[in-house]
């Protein structure tokens, strides 16, 4: 797992809904949905996460199951 990356995508998530309100609280349709649009892109990139760490996590049990 790329702690880096959890943080960059938590990261983007945050500036996403900060966007979102201010878009909210202005009335600013463009950066409402900027911000959903931010966000969205931060759960897309945290799922190919979750992908690459269970993708390395069956790696491992099938070298571990080699070395028996």
């Amino acid at each position: 797992m790329a702690i880096g990356d959890r943080i960059e995508n938590a990261a983007e998530k945050v500036a996403g809904k900060v966007k979102e309100g201010v878009g909210k609280l202005t009335d600013d349709e463009r950066l409402k949905t900027e911000g959903k649009t931010d966000q969205g892109k931060a759960e897309v990139k945290d799922f190919g996460e979750d992908v690459k760490d269970r993708a390395a996590g069956v790696a491992d049990s099938f070298s571990d199951n080699d070395k028996k």
